[in-house]
């Protein structure tokens, strides 16, 4: 009966193995499916949108091949064709029937001159969510939403890969091989034992067995003749079991129990060795399995995604700018102006900086240009962006606010800047730049995939107007108490207006104790920068403004014979060219400030967020 059960177990396994493998052979069917993208007409630009892509559910895998470089970008539809309103291109959607189907759009724009749009090249732009490039050969793993697309390109000028491929990861999960193999190994096991138990007993029963006595034979009379006949049995037993034996002795039945007991064990090695092997192979194709071959009956549900406290608006526009593309943008802002201020060159400043930020880069690079020993006084940003305030907007100018770190170094201040993008086809640029003091706190704002509004410069619901801010702090310096501005202002900001009259009595001072303080005087003003202020709304109905402020600083002599010598001003003397000025000269500050400006009828004071000054210009009257 146990060679029946162990059959039976053996047919059990081989069904239940012979099932899990076929499983994950015969019965798995593809593990992808394929759309082929074609164009007619080619061009430099190839843009699929994001409805091709999610033709079919699942992750996207975008394989584009060709002789030479592949570029690769995806973003935003409106963005995309923004960027490719003014050349040609051609674009995939998808027709009634789920088909994909190629259209040869024209350049909506023309070139202001009436000449031939020249090629752009797409590397290398802001407006990528993210971007590709490869040889020959470019693979692309995609998980585009709705509203967004694909450029496919070279450098602008060349025609776009022609082989397109869109290919979408089907489900091949095949949760019950991986217990099916399982169960058939442990019935293979059980087989096993089963037949190395039915072995066994089968072998204890071939030994001798005890019979029961047969029928006596008839009484017949006891001869004299017996004796000798009872002799001959006596003295034949110890004889061997066949004429030509030797005698049986003791240690002859030893050796015989012996050598079967290591027959039996070696007939049991022998199955138990080809056992192992058996359990091993299927014990390799149980483990062999990956987690798709198992039910995920362990698998921790999804944890529901908190309902952030902030909800857009009706019609919210999109974020100008994502927190991917933000660390993209930074770093490669971040690396620029770093080489530039390290090498002192301007026009590389000048694709990254803007406005009040590259005057004050041209001074400094002129001044260590001359100055040997001068370190440089301009702030650049640091290399982690802590705080990201884009504007929420699908047109040009863009405006983003990011507040940067140093990576693991809190002992370095944080940096705050404004960037902002002209058009598409621009980069972004810094505009302002500052340091936030230690006692700076920042308010609260949107979050970064929402984003926030511009406030217009003339808005009357912030307790001080945009446009008003600069012209106020001005005169909060200038008038200090008598200023109508002065309980407006926080501890930081009065703290700067301070030091700012300090550095004006200092000037007042030296040319008092160099005794010229009657054939020469010294005034200050302090005026807003040319320049719209930049605003951008808090959650509070408040706003983070950005301004730029100059201070003036003219010395002139008060008597015919008098003249101004710059005597050890190093930095006049290498701006100037000269050594004295006979009608006097005119020092230049530029200051850049960002304020957190609270909501109309609020009692709250402005905040100073972020400042720095730096030497703008010397000049001599002529």
């Amino acid at each position: 009966m146990r060679f029946v059960w162990a059959v039976v177990a053996f047919v059990l396994a081989t069904v239940l193995i012979g099932a899990g493998i076929a499983q994950r052979t015969v019965f798995m069917g593809p593990t992808e499916q394929r759309m082929e993208l074609s164009v007619g007409e080619p061009e430099p630009y190839v843009l699929v949108d994001a409805e091709v892509l999610r033709a079919h559910p699942g992750l996207q895998t975008l394989l584009v091949r060709g002789e030479g470089e592949i570029f690769v970008a995806y973003g935003r539809t409106s963005d995309m064709t923004a960027w490719l309103s003014d050349t040609a291109y051609n674009s995939i959607t998808l027709n009634g029937e789920g088909s994909p189907k190629a259209e040869h759009v024209d350049a909506a724009l023309s070139p202001a001159d009436g000449a031939e749009s020249p090629g752009r090249d797409p590397r290398g732009s802001d407006l990528w969510l993210d971007s590709f490039s490869e040889e020959d050969s470019l693979v692309a793993p995609l998980q585009l939403t709705e509203g967004n697309s694909v450029l496919i390109s070279r450098d602008g000028v060349e025609p776009a890969p022609a082989d397109v491929l869109v290919s979408w990861r089907l489900d091949t999960r095949t949760p019950l091989a991986g217990p099916l193999i399982t169960a058939g190994a442990v019935m293979l096991a059980a087989g096993l034992v089963l037949y190395v138990l039915a072995i066994r007993y089968q072998r204890r029963g071939r030994g001798p067995r005890r019979k029961g006595p047969g029928p006596l034979p008839p009484t017949e009379p006891i001869g004299v003749t017996a004796a000798p006949e009872r002799q001959a049995i006596d003295a034949g037993a110890d004889a061997g079991d066949g004429p030509d034996e030797p005698p049986r002795t003791e240690d002859n039945k030893a050796a015989e129990g012996s050598h079967a007991g290591r027959a039996d064990r070696r007939a049991l090695t022998r199955r138990v060795g080809l056992a192992v092997p058996a359990l091993a192979v299927t014990a390799i194709l149980a483990t062999g399995c990956t987690a798709e071959s198992w039910p995920q009956l362990g698998a921790e549900s999804p944890t529901p995604t908190p309902t952030p406290s902030v909800v857009a608006p009706e019609n919210q526009k999109p974020p100008a700018i994502g927190e991917k593309q933000a660390d993209r943008v930074i770093a490669d802002i971040v690396a620029t102006i770093e080489k530039a201020d390290a090498e002192r060159d301007i026009e590389l400043a000048e694709t990254r900086v803007t406005g009040p930020a590259l005057e004050a880069r041209r001074t400094d690079y002129a001044l260590r240009g001359k100055l040997a020993d001068r370190e440089p006084q301009v702030t650049a940003p640091r290399d982690e962006v802590s705080i990201l305030l884009p504007e929420a907007t699908d047109s040009w100018p863009r405006t983003v606010l990011v507040l940067t770190v140093a990576e693991g170094d809190e002992t370095v201040p944080p940096v705050m800047l404004s960037m902002t993008q002209a058009d598409p086809w621009s980069n972004y640029r810094v505009s302002d730049i500052a340091e936030m003091p230690a006692s700076g706190q920042f308010p609260d704002v949107a979050p970064a995939w929402l984003g926030t509004t511009r406030v217009p410069a003339e808005s009357p619901f912030l307790s001080l107007a945009p446009e008003a801010l600069a012209d106020a702090f001005s005169d909060f310096v200038d008038a200090g108490d008598k200023s109508e501005f002065a309980g407006s202002f926080d501890e930081v900001a009065q703290k700067l207006a301070a030091d700012v009259r300090a550095s004006r009595e200092t000037v007042v001072k030296g040319l008092a104790d160099k005794n010229a303080s009657k054939t020469s005087k010294a005034s200050f003003d302090m005026k807003p920068a040319s320049g719209e202020p930049m605003s951008m709304a808090t959650l509070d109905s408040g706003a983070i403004v950005s301004v730029s402020v100059v201070d003036t600083e003219t010395v002139t002599p008060t008597t015919k014979d008098a003249v101004i010598r710059f005597g050890d001003n190093a930095e006049a003397k290498a701006l100037t060219g000269a050594t004295e000025a006979a009608k006097g000269v005119v020092t230049t500050y530029g200051m850049q400030l960002y304020f957190s400006v609270p909501a109309q009828g609020s009692n709250e004071q402005i905040r100073l967020l972020a400042y720095k000054q730096n030497l703008l210009s010397v000049k001599v009257i002529k």
